[in-house]
């Protein structure tokens, strides 16, 4: 989800992202307007009160969040709602919690629906001439009638039981007490996208567009969790013993610049754990040392290396370090320690094809043991 977004502002340490299906409904948005002879602009507003609808939905679950002690790394804005993403491992493990989790499902819908009933007494007090029930309910002919039923239907929707929409992800919660993590999650999509193409169905049927994106998009995530979930199942079962390299190099915090770099070049290694006296003091890239010889001159490896990385043990999951690592700017390289000794080393350089070997040793242990 995080690679199909990007960044628009960042409030209170959270940064706040809007996923690109956004861009997509925008260009139906285009076509919408066009197609019910409608000014283009119409259309753009359009677009903006759906963002304003899921931006009611998640100023609430971010408040909420906010009072059930949760820290937030980001929020994932979709068409359906959003995603939270925790900037710790307690977060997350709270925000699974019965009552944490069932006072973040309900708070969204609440405050759309919510949101649409204050609207509609508000518009009926100001200019009762605006009929609120009027069809079709969505339009840019009517954007004030349309505000009303976007967080009307943002709300509804958030209460069908498909994950991973709100009343979806208690379901989830309550099959994964059932039948563990992994099966309850998988139960839980799969009865999502059956609900998804009902919607979209419904939508054919009843020749209503709204909820053909509806169900597109229900679709969509659910397919998207499905395939997370499949993803974190595997991760969790490979160790970092499984995967680390053990022939490696280091650099000394006191070695120059271009000592550094002629030992650079008899290894494959683009990253260096760096030592002082044996412990582990930092990291340094390859191309940090060449851009610091470029820029300034020789100096010392000190100077330049990171002091800011994880680490982790032989026995520590993948899993583990992915969730670990991933509010920071990837996982370049991380030192695995056997109390302050380095054992090993997992970069990205080298992952995908540890974990393509590691895949065929499995497989050919496996078919051994048959």
């Amino acid at each position: 989800m995080r690679s199909w977004s990007f960044p628009i502002f960042k409030v209170a340490g959270v940064e706040v992202r809007l996923h690109l299906f956004f861009a997509l409904l925008l260009a139906f948005s285009f076509t919408y307007a066009n197609l019910t002879g409608m000014p283009v602009w119409r259309g753009v507003v359009l677009w903006l009160l759906l963002l304003s609808a899921v931006a009611v939905r998640e100023i609430a679950r971010a408040i909420s969040a906010g009072y059930s002690g949760l820290e937030l790394r980001n929020i994932i804005l979709l068409p359906i709602g959003g995603l939270f993403s925790h900037a710790t491992p307690e977060s997350s493990e709270r925000a699974s919690v019965g009552s944490t989790q069932t006072l973040l499902a309900f708070t969204g819908p609440v405050a759309n629906i919510s949101f649409a009933v204050v609207l509609a007494m508000l518009i009926n007090g100001v200019s009762p001439q605006i009929d609120l029930f009027g069809k079709p309910f969505i339009t840019p002919a009517a954007l004030l009638r349309s505000l009303v039923w976007l967080n009307f239907y943002m709300g509804a929707i958030n209460f069908l039981p498909a994950y991973p929409l709100d009343a979806g992800r208690m379901l989830r919660g309550e099959f994964s007490r059932q039948r563990g993590s992994l099966s309850g999650t998988r139960a839980a999509s799969g009865l999502g996208q059956i609900i998804a193409i009902s919607t979209f169905v419904a939508g054919i049927f009843f020749q209503n567009i709204w909820l053909l994106m509806f169900g597109f998009f229900i679709y969509i995530g659910a397919h998207m969790e499905d395939q997370g979930t499949m993803f974190q199942s595997v991760v969790d079962t490979v160790l970092m013993r499984d995967i680390m390299l053990t022939d490696f190099s280091m650099l000394s915090a006191s070695d120059t610049l271009e000592d550094a770099l002629q030992k650079a070049l008899h290894t494959l290694q683009d990253e260096f754990p760096v030592v002082r006296g044996g412990a582990l003091v930092g990291v340094v890239s390859r191309e940090g040392i060449l851009d610091a010889l470029r820029n300034d001159g020789n100096g010392y490896v000190q100077a330049i290396m990171s002091r800011a990385f994880a680490t982790a043990q032989p026995g520590d999951s993948l899993g583990q370090i992915i969730r670990r690592t991933s509010g920071g700017n990837g996982l370049p390289l991380v030192p695995i320690l056997e109390g302050e000794r380095i054992v090993g080393i997992v970069t990205f350089q080298n992952l995908m094809q540890s974990m393509q070997m590691l895949t065929e040793s499995r497989k050919l242990k496996a078919s051994e043991q048959a």
